[in-house]
């Protein structure tokens, strides 16, 4: 399921979604204070081109937490609300559960992106 999926979910809106990311890691990189963020939504535009087979383990200190915060306020609640509309569309059908959960998955780790670890 897992390669047969990735090629599914990349040219049935995966593409979208992994651009959304990448988009914001280009934003957040224009600073020198956000070039760490940015290269963490770099990362996770790679999870959310490719979703099948991969883990994600939450984690973190006082730093990821702090850094949650900003990310929430700035960037995460569009990445988290594209991901929870398109995972809400998506699991009206059957066929498209897979996907939806998927989607929900992503939007978890958009509100939540630092202290996490895809395996």
């Amino acid at each position: 399921m897992g390669c047969l999926g990735n090629l599914l979910w990349f040219v049935f809106g995966g593409a979208l979604s992994g651009l959304s990311w990448c988009l914001a890691g280009c934003l957040w990189c224009i600073t020198i204070v956000g070039i760490p963020i940015g290269i963490q939504c770099f990362k996770f535009a790679g999870l959310s081109f490719f979703p099948f087979g991969k883990e994600v383990q939450y984690g973190g200190g006082a730093g990821s937490f702090l850094l949650n915060i900003l990310w929430l306020i700035l960037s995460g609640l569009p990445l988290a609300l594209e991901h929870c509309v398109l995972g809400a569309i998506l699991c009206i059908t059957i066929i498209g559960i897979p996907f939806g959960l998927q989607h929900f998955k992503l939007a978890k780790l958009a509100l939540m992106p630092f202290g996490a670890e895809v395996y």
